[in-house]
């Protein structure tokens, strides 16, 4: 039963750390095409 209850709790770990990876990927994601069009923006007004 313990060992169960240990093999759900570590499957739910690892779902968890999974979707937190792919957020953050997005964030990240987010944060360079931010960037990258403030550079477009910025090179066009020189």
């Amino acid at each position: 039963m313990t060992i169960r209850i240990a093999l759900t709790f570590a499957a739910l770990m690892t779902l968890t750390a999974c979707e937190m990876m792919q957020g953050l990927g997005r964030d990240v994601e987010t944060t360079g095409e931010t960037i990258q069009q403030e550079s477009v923006e910025t090179q066009q007004g020189l």
